[in-house]
């Protein structure tokens, strides 16, 4: 899965396939190479679902200084 895909993908989406694959490392034996690819993608994925939480809480923090939602700014992706 590309960062493209997983930048589009909702919280909920990106933690189910987090949990996913997961799954599939308990349950088999996967060789080097695919332990390497199911890593990479679960930090991709881990990276996706922190950046979303962080706006979240972003959001949250100004709701609460102002008591109105105003205009956010995305969290850059690193």
């Amino acid at each position: 899965m590309s960062r493209k895909e997983i930048s589009r993908m909702t919280f909920e989406e990106a933690l189910k396939k987090l949990a996913t694959i997961i799954e599939k490392m308990e349950r088999e034996e996967p060789s080097l190479e695919e332990s390497l690819h199911h890593f990479e993608e679960g930090m991709e994925l881990t990276r996706h679902c922190r950046k979303l939480l962080t706006e979240a809480e972003h959001k949250v923090e100004m709701i609460l200084q102002n008591g109105e939602l105003v205009e956010f700014k995305e969290v850059e992706e690193a």
